[in-house]
C-alpha cells in the first residue's frame, strides 16, 4: 500500500484549505512549505515590479529558502504537491522544495489554486528539477473551498 503525502505551499491560507481536504481524502499526511522568510501583502503585490514576488519571479535562478524540512521523505511513494499558481506556473520556492529531495520512482501530482489562470505548463516546468525516474501526473487547478468528496473523485480516476 502507498503511502500519501501532500506538501503544499501557501501565502494566502487558500492552497492551506485545499491541502487539508486533499490530506483527508487521501489518507496522507500533511506538510507545509514553509519559507524562512515569510512574505508580507507588500512582498506579495505582484503589481509592484520591485516586490519580493516580481523579483523572485522573473529570477529564474531564485531560490527562496525553506524554513522546514522532511526527514522521512523516503517513506512516501505518491507526493501531492501543492501551490498558489504565480506568473502562469509554480512559486519559486517550488522549485527550492523539489531540488531538496531525490524524488526517483515516486510519483508528484500536482495541484493548485489561481485568481483565474490554470496550470498551463507548469508540470513540465517543474519536470526540470527531478531526475528522469521521477513519475508525474497530470496537474489540476481546484477553488480553495474543494470538498473532500470531490477530490476524492479526482484522485480515483488519475491516471
Amino acid at each position: 500500500m502507498s503511502k500519501n503525502l501532500v506538501a503544499y505551499f501557501s501565502c494566502t491560507g487558500t492552497t492551506k484549505k485545499l491541502a487539508k481536504n486533499l490530506a483527508e481524502a487521501v489518507n496522507g499526511d500533511l506538510f507545509e512549505i514553509k519559507p524562512k522568510e515569510e512574505y508580507t501583502s507588500s512582498d506579495l503585490n505582484w503589481r509592484d515590479r520591485s516586490s519580493r514576488v516580481s523579483k523572485e519571479m522573473n529570477d529564474k535562478n531564485s531560490r527562496p529558502e525553506i524554513l522546514n524540512k522532511i526527514d522521512n521523505m523516503e517513506e512516501y511513494d505518491r507526493v501531492f504537491l501543492g501551490f498558489p499558481i504565480w506568473w502562469y506556473t509554480a512559486p519559486r520556492i517550488i522549485n527550492t522544495f523539489l531540488e531538496s529531495y531525490h524524488f526517483s520512482n515516486k510519483e508528484i501530482v500536482v495541484f493548485c489554486t489561481s485568481g483565474g489562470s490554470g496550470v498551463g505548463n507548469t508540470v513540465e516546468d517543474l519536470k526540470l528539477f527531478c531526475s528522469n525516474a521521477t513519475k508525474w501526473m497530470d496537474g489540476k487547478r481546484f477553488p480553495g473551498n474543494t470538498s473532500v468528496e470531490e477530490l476524492k473523485n479526482w484522485v480515483n480516476n488519475l491516471k
